[in-house]
């Protein structure tokens, strides 16, 4: 019996905010940061998780003292390496309208995932990533250049059976 390849995935930034942000008192976002605290516990080590460039700059962004917690929270993770190709995909995707301009940053998250080949892409945001109608527009758009779209879920969807 061979041994199986670990499942990938991809940490994209809004994952790390909800982790290391402060309780919040309003409902939906104290169950979505008790859930990724619980998946980054129970779960995260089940898998081969990655980051891009693209997450350490966003994580870096805003309150000092919290990109210092993204930061640390992010520290041993392998950072996948963007080239020509993913800077293309995000490109066309912009030039396209896959994404919307002001998304320049989840453009590139979704092209450095998908050329790495990750077979996961793990977010809490909802406007450009883990969207029905983007993702419908991205299985297409990806499809025709013969691309596989990596699985756009929450850590609600990746918490296991």
């Amino acid at each position: 019996m061979g041994l199986t390849k670990m499942e990938s995935v991809y940490i994209e930034t809004s994952v790390v905010s909800y982790l290391v942000a402060r309780p919040s008192r309003e409902p939906v976002t104290a169950w979505r940061q008790q859930l990724t605290h619980e998946w980054w516990a129970e779960r995260r080590g089940l898998f081969a998780c990655v980051i891009s460039q693209e997450v350490i700059a966003e994580a870096l962004e805003g309150d000092a003292s919290m990109a210092t917690k993204r930061m640390e929270a992010l520290r041993d993770l392998p950072l996948l390496a963007s080239g020509p190709e993913s800077a293309k995909l995000a490109a066309d995707s912009l030039e396209h309208a896959i994404f919307p301009a002001n998304a320049r940053a989840d453009a590139h998250h979704l092209a450095v995932a998908t050329c790495a080949a990750v077979d996961y892409l793990l977010t809490w945001n909802y406007r450009h990533l883990a969207n029905a109608q983007v993702l419908h527009r991205l299985e297409n758009f990806l499809g025709g250049r013969g691309l596989h779209l990596p699985r756009v879920c929450t850590p609600e969807e990746l918490m296991g059976e």
